[in-house]
């Protein structure tokens, strides 16, 4: 079996995807002989009302069978890993968020985005910085548990802070359940609670039977 070409021997442009510009991730090849990723593919035919080749516009009248392309795969994975390597971007360890769009061995992600429940590496964040649609998605430090971050009522994020229920909500739950209650922003409950705390700290460490325990008990309890 011939070895797979090395990430040396192509440019990235060989072993981008047209869709998303980026390197391919799980390559998938169409009848006509064209590559792109499996996510990005779906998504195209998802969103159109005919199915045909993004490149060559060849028409089909159901969804053609997809096959998946392991050589492009594996040559796309070392070309991604060479360039992370020289990047300077790190494996995902222990207690690190590892990417969704890495394959193989993946690379700590350094961006979760709150609109597609996904984390991303440097490489993989990319398209959300220069694709005009992904512009406009909510971009956080790379965090896990996205999911709990999401209303479960609307499936919207958790951005409203209700004062009168003490909880956190979406934007739609004020028109509803919580419409008429004292609302604000939950990232400025957060720094208000945080200098609220940080004063109420500093008194109590004056007084000998308030101790560093109890004084952490009370930070976590007001945590939004």
């Amino acid at each position: 079996m011939a070895a797979a070409a090395s990430p040396g021997q192509l440019s990235e442009e060989q072993i981008s995807c047209s869709i998303c510009l980026d390197i391919f991730t799980s390559p998938v090849s169409t009848p006509c002989g064209h590559n792109f990723c499996t996510e990005c593919i779906g998504r195209c035919w998802d969103q159109s009302d005919s199915i045909q080749c993004p490149l060559c516009k060849r028409k089909y009248y159901r969804r053609p069978d997809l096959s998946i392309n392991r050589v492009l795969a594996e040559i796309s994975e070392n070309f991604r890993q060479a360039k992370g390597s020289s990047s300077g971007e790190s494996y995902a360890g222990p207690g690190d968020v590892p990417c969704d769009f890495c394959t193989g061995r993946k690379f700590k992600a350094v961006k979760s985005c709150l609109t597609c429940l996904a984390s991303y590496c440097e490489t993989h964040v990319k398209p959300h910085n220069e694709v005009t649609p992904l512009k406009r998605h909510r971009l956080v430090n790379a965090t896990g548990n996205l999911e709990q971050k999401l209303c479960k009522e609307h499936q919207r994020v958790l951005e409203v802070y209700c004062r009168t229920d003490g909880t956190c909500i979406c934007w739609l739950c004020t028109e509803e359940k919580h419409r008429g209650h004292d609302t604000v922003s939950a990232e400025k409950e957060r720094a208000d609670k945080q200098v609220w705390v940080g004063t109420i700290s500093y008194d109590l460490s004056h007084i000998p039977h308030w101790n560093i325990l109890a004084i952490t008990t009370l930070t976590l309890s007001l945590r939004v």
